[in-house]
């Protein structure tokens, strides 16, 4: 039970150092824990998994300067209408974001729009057009 206990402590702790990481950014970011602290199969090697989506004006190393995010975390930064067409078109990240992620912060409140656009691609949703 002790292992248990110290990997739910473990998990919880990096969460919490995700959160406030993500509540540190300044600006308008939507941030989710994917990968596998979010699943709750990390291990010692394991990075902390974050999708970042914000108003991202430059490319994708310039992002991830203006990011900084602290070691061990691993940043994917996106704008949304790239996470958007990531949906729409099936990308694992977004599956993974919309069924296993944790929200830490939605200030774009896209979570919904990107679960309903993996639905219309499964043709699961009765609001979509087409």
């Amino acid at each position: 039970m002790e292992v248990v206990k110290r990997r739910v402590k473990e998990r919880e702790e990096v969460v919490e150092r995700a959160r406030e990481y993500a509540l540190s950014l300044k600006g308008r970011y939507s941030v989710f824990l994917v990968g596998s602290y979010a699943r709750g199969d990390f291990n010692v090697w394991s990075d902390v998994d974050l999708v970042v989506i914000g108003e991202f004006e430059r490319g994708v190393l310039e992002r991830l300067e203006e990011l900084e995010a602290p070691p061990r975390f691993e940043v994917i930064p996106l704008t949304p209408a790239e996470a958007l067409r990531g949906a729409e078109k099936g990308n694992p990240l977004m599956v993974e974001l919309v069924e296993k992620g944790l929200t830490l912060r939605d200030d774009f409140r896209i979570r919904d729009a990107l679960r309903e656009r993996l639905s219309c691609r499964r043709g699961k949703s009765p609001s979509c057009k087409g």
